[in-house]
């Protein structure tokens, strides 16, 4: 049976759209006081005041977190605000994918500052509240939640650096499982397939370029995906989901 996550404290970063801000919405709804953390300031204040008004708590914190200092501020801010970690759902995502000859360095340079070392700046100095709330929270157990992609399963053409930073994600949070299981800080990694984000929007022809190779299919919600993070967080303590791969129904 789902449990609630009232008296609980949840990070949320990339909160400013997509699964980020659906994954707030859905925590917050769960009882979790939730801290949002993103670039864009205006859109973090309207999700906020969408979760108070459904009398949520939330704070929300600007922030780049491909600065390993504002990271860590970010993580300390949530916990002077809010007074505790009981979640992280690490959610932030570019995706620069294309024909390898056109991409530049920087191109992929963009995607593992943000993918991968913005996930790692947040896990890093999270991880003591993470194992404090897991020992004397309210629910005993803590949960890391690290958004992937079935980019890191399996690899394709013309997304050679996506793959790296997503297959590094995965990689990442296995070994964090292995290593915290006994401690109660489940982490999880969840693997979403095409969604209807504006992570399509980030490099011109990356949609059509979906396209050429799935087809039109109906995609997957940013809802869906949050709905996976709800799963796995409000589960009982004894229970540990390691792994969620989803899908449109219609992508092979």
């Amino acid at each position: 049976m789902a449990e609630h996550l009232n008296g609980t404290v949840a990070l949320v970063t990339g909160a400013s759209s997509g699964i980020g801000r659906s994954t707030a919405l859905r925590l917050a709804a769960a009882g979790a006081a939730v801290a949002v953390v993103a670039r864009r300031e205006k859109r973090l204040e309207e999700l906020a005041a969408e979760i108070r008004a459904a009398g949520g708590t939330v704070l929300t914190i600007a922030a780049d977190l491909t600065d390993a200092a504002a990271a860590e501020a970010a993580v300390e801010r949530t916990v002077s605000g809010l007074g505790r970690l009981d979640t992280i759902v690490n959610a932030a995502g570019l995706m620069l994918n294309g024909p390898t000859e056109e991409l530049t360095l920087q191109d992929w340079d963009q995607m593992v500052d943000i993918n991968l070392r913005g996930l790692l700046y947040v896990t890093k100095p999270a991880i003591p509240h993470l194992l404090a709330a897991a020992q004397d929270g309210p629910r005993k157990v803590a949960d890391l939640v690290n958004v992937s992609s079935v980019a890191g399963r399996f690899a394709a053409a013309t997304t050679a650096g996506y793959n790296a930073t997503k297959f590094g994600v995965t990689a990442f949070t296995e070994a964090l499982r292995q290593e915290f299981a006994q401690r109660h800080l489940r982490v999880s990694v969840i693997e979403p397939g095409r969604v209807d984000t504006e992570l399509f929007d980030h490099r011109e022809g990356s949609a059509e370029g979906f396209t050429e190779m799935f087809g039109e299919i109906e995609y997957l919600k940013a809802e869906d995906i949050a709905e996976a993070v709800g799963y796995i967080v409000t589960n009982p303590r004894h229970i540990a989901i390691n792994e969620i791969v989803i899908r449109p129904s219609e992508q092979a």
